[in-house]
């Protein structure tokens, strides 16, 4: 390994004078030893400023206060308010650290957010309050409707002399049947039974005539079954047909036979026009 003169002259293993200066200048002719130049350090870049938590705060958080203002998406508002209160909260701790610079701007996401919260509570109390009130509405139709229908009822339900009058102006009353005696010639009375009469009167309390469709009433016994229509020759039954002048009353007479056990009670039911309007129904006793 070969070393180096130093250049002063000297040869490696002379002894040092014990005048020697190390900080004296070559003499002239010698080659100065080699200087190290020092170079200025390059600054390191600054961090990149994270805003992403408050731009999209701010963007979930218009979305969800316009959401929350339509009443009828207010359903869809409460997620993306949520979301922009907590990325807003996470973009302003990271702003208080230096990592962010944009502190208003989640700020106002976290403010629309809680504002859209608070409209989404909103539109569900009004929806809910809403939709309670069509159900009552409805639930109060309803009983209405019934009420109706059960006085309606209850109205078409009479005794023996009592008038019903039918919205076709037609006042219909039925008298309390009496027994009825046929004679020999007779359809539709057996042996042994009870025949009564029914007499149906029609008033026409309105100002035009009105047809009577239906001129037969129907009758029940005691037991609820139906009771046949007799018919014999004496020229005493009369059915209501063609129409009923205003002022005018028609009077029908009809005759049924009823079994001896159920002849107590009977119920009549009639109707001036069975299409068009309910029947009304007279019961009582039978007199005889």
């Amino acid at each position: 390994m070969t070393v180096p003169t130093p250049s002063d002259g000297r040869q490696p293993g002379d002894r040092i004078p014990d005048d020697h200066d190390p900080w004296r200048p070559p003499p002239p002719g010698t080659t100065p030893p080699p200087r190290w130049e020092s170079y200025p350090m390059a600054p390191l870049p600054a961090p990149q400023a994270r805003n992403g938590m408050g731009i999209t705060a701010l963007v979930l958080g218009i979305v969800g206060l316009v959401l929350g203002l339509l009443i009828i998406l207010f359903w869809m508002s409460w997620l993306p308010a949520l979301l922009a209160v907590i990325f807003g909260s996470v973009g302003m701790s990271q702003a208080r650290r230096g990592r962010a610079t944009n502190k208003g701007m989640a700020l106002a996401g976290v403010i629309l957010g809680v504002v859209g919260l608070l409209a989404a509570a909103g539109g569900a109390v009004l929806t809910v309050t809403a939709v309670k009130k069509v159900t009552d509405d409805a639930r109060a139709k309803v009983k209405e409707v019934k009420a109706s229908a059960s006085a309606s009822e209850k109205a078409r339900h009479l005794s023996f002399g009592e008038p019903y009058t039918f919205e076709n102006g037609l006042k219909v009353t039925v008298a309390e049947p009496k027994p009825y005696t046929p004679d020999d010639y007779v359809l539709g009375h057996a042996k042994g039974n009870k025949a009564v009469q029914v007499i149906v009167k029609v008033l026409n309390t309105g100002t035009e005539r009105v047809k009577v469709d239906t001129g037969l009433p129907e009758v029940s016994d005691a037991d609820g079954a139906s009771a046949e229509l007799l018919i014999d020759g004496s020229g005493r039954q009369k059915v209501i047909t063609g129409y009923v002048l205003p002022g005018k009353e028609a009077i029908g007479k009809y005759a049924f036979s009823l079994p001896p056990d159920a002849a107590d009670k009977i119920e009549v039911e009639f109707s001036p026009d069975a299409m068009e309007w309910q029947d009304a129904y007279w019961s009582g006793p039978t007199t005889g």
